[in-house]
């Protein structure tokens, strides 16, 4: 999702309860700034996972934005707490995950405790607002299995494989069409002629 800058839309996060946590005195104030530009004004600044889950306790959250903190990962078992102890609504709160390093054992540790996206660092305003719409209106269930508690982690819908469903009534209909495409009458020979 892209914002186009000629765009008259309003977007204000004013009404919005914000926790922020990351433990860097820089991090937080570059995040406080950004949300603070998008109109937050209840902001929960979080520098340990302890004020955090003490925050998420206590008040009810619209938004987390939650540092990776690597390389303890420690932002990521806060997420999968966030999911699995805290109580309703906050254990469906949104949350973005910012980190400086992506690697793919990074963003797969994010997509996994829970997080609805992860943000690479530095985060330029814009790439958060564009982050945010996106969990706002992309509308993936919450899905609750033995190891995974969050939204569905997969993005896109890209259909069954080869064209064919994976399930019992796919392959029976695949198969019946089949049989039916065998047993039909050969064609006429002037039909056959012509082509």
């Amino acid at each position: 999702m892209s914002l186009d800058a000629a765009s008259r839309a309003r977007f204000n996060l004013e009404r919005a309860a914000v926790m922020l946590l990351d433990d860097t005195p820089l991090g937080m104030s570059i995040l406080v700034q950004i949300v603070t530009g998008l109109g937050a004004k209840t902001l929960y600044r979080c520098a340990t996972v302890e004020q955090a889950e003490q925050v998420a306790s206590n008040y009810e959250l619209d938004l987390a934005i939650v540092d990776g903190m690597a390389p303890s990962g420690r932002g990521y078992d806060f997420v999968r707490w966030l999911r699995t102890e805290a109580k309703e609504p906050n254990c469906y709160t949104p949350v973005l995950i910012t980190t400086a390093h992506t690697p793919a054992s990074d963003v797969a540790r994010a997509r996994d405790c829970g997080g609805h996206i992860i943000i690479k660092k530095p985060i330029a305003p814009k790439v958060m607002l564009e982050r945010i719409l996106w969990v706002a209106k992309e509308g993936r269930p919450f899905l609750f299995s033995g190891g995974y508690v969050g939204p569905d982690r997969r993005f896109r819908n890209d259909g069954p494989p080869g064209g064919v469903g994976r399930r019992r009534e796919d392959l029976a209909a695949a198969a019946a069409a089949e049989a039916a495409a065998q047993t039909s009458p050969e064609t006429p020979p002037e039909i056959r002629q012509a082509s």
